[in-house]
């Protein structure tokens, strides 16, 4: 699944190509992907885009009316890509034609296709911003880019949770997932089945400056592209090739040459060094 850094790389190389962009029509062509008003009205026909946000794995795509005298007000969708989504600027008639799901049609001939085969991802419309914020947005924590050490230690002294656990949920914070979560705590040489309230405020001060330095690398190299991941030009990510544990068990750390282990953790695999990462 798209994680933080491949979902704000799609953000930003999808407005580097559509913010600014007048919507003429919307094609929906499976109606099901799209939760409430499917009008293409709702869908930001007739608006021009305005922004395209992220918090944590999930965008918002702002639009307001062209025709500023038809007294609509500004609309918002939120996408989100699940494990198979994408979104990509086309500007020929060339790009793969199963499971697009939704398009955009923009004033400059290009169009924006919503893809998803296995449907995991979906819109959701809003009549405006402040609607995505109060109904969808206000059930996550903060984003991993702009949470404090302070806030994450405050959210997690208190629970026995492992620590892999309480970094993958979104209501704690916003945009981790397995792959980072790994690579963040082998990083910090922390066992992943580490009690999150074994861990000091001074262990949290040194994880999430570390997390942001981490989460910005793999932006600038694009996000992980392990298999349908692509952003909105098309162009896969790179930083798969600097993953130092995530899917890499059994095989030398990195740092110490032992072979790498592996659990589940909240049902997902987990792959560490038990010799780098002390449990607590």
């Amino acid at each position: 699944m798209p994680e933080l850094p491949e979902v704000e790389r799609v953000r930003q190389s999808l407005a580097a190509r559509a913010v600014g962009r007048g919507v003429r029509a919307v094609e929906v062509r499976r109606p099901g992907v799209v939760r409430g008003d499917r009008s293409t009205t709702a869908l930001l026909a007739g608006h021009r885009i305005t922004a395209i946000e992220r918090l944590g794995k999930q965008l918002a795509i702002l639009g307001s009316p062209v025709d500023t005298t038809m007294g609509e007000e500004p609309r918002c969708l939120c996408i989100h890509l699940g494990m198979t989504g994408s979104l990509c600027v086309v500007t020929n008639d060339n790009s793969p034609r199963k499971h697009i799901h939704v398009v955009w049609h923009l004033d400059d001939g290009s169009r924006i296709e919503f893809r998803d085969p296995r449907r995991f991802g979906g819109i959701w419309v809003y009549p405006n911003k402040a609607e995505l914020l109060k109904h969808r947005w206000r059930h996550l924590g903060a984003d991993a880019l702009r949470i404090s050490p302070a806030e994450l230690y405050a959210a997690l002294h208190q629970t026995r949770r492992p620590i892999k656990a309480a970094l993958l949920d979104q209501e704690i914070i916003a945009g981790l997932g397995n792959i980072y979560v790994d690579e963040l705590l082998f990083g910090c040489g922390i066992h992943p089945l580490s009690r999150s309230d074994r861990l000091s405020l001074e262990q949290f001060r040194g994880l999430v400056p570390r997390m942001k330095r981490l989460l910005r690398r793999a932006i600038t190299a694009g996000g992980s592209s392990l298999r349908d991941y692509v952003d909105a030009n098309g162009q896969a990510g790179e930083f798969q090739l600097s993953h130092r544990v995530y899917g890499r068990r059994g095989l030398p750390c990195r740092t110490c040459g032992k072979a790498l282990s592996h659990t589940r953790v909240g049902g997902r695999m987990t792959v560490f060094c038990v010799s780098c990462q002390k449990r607590y």
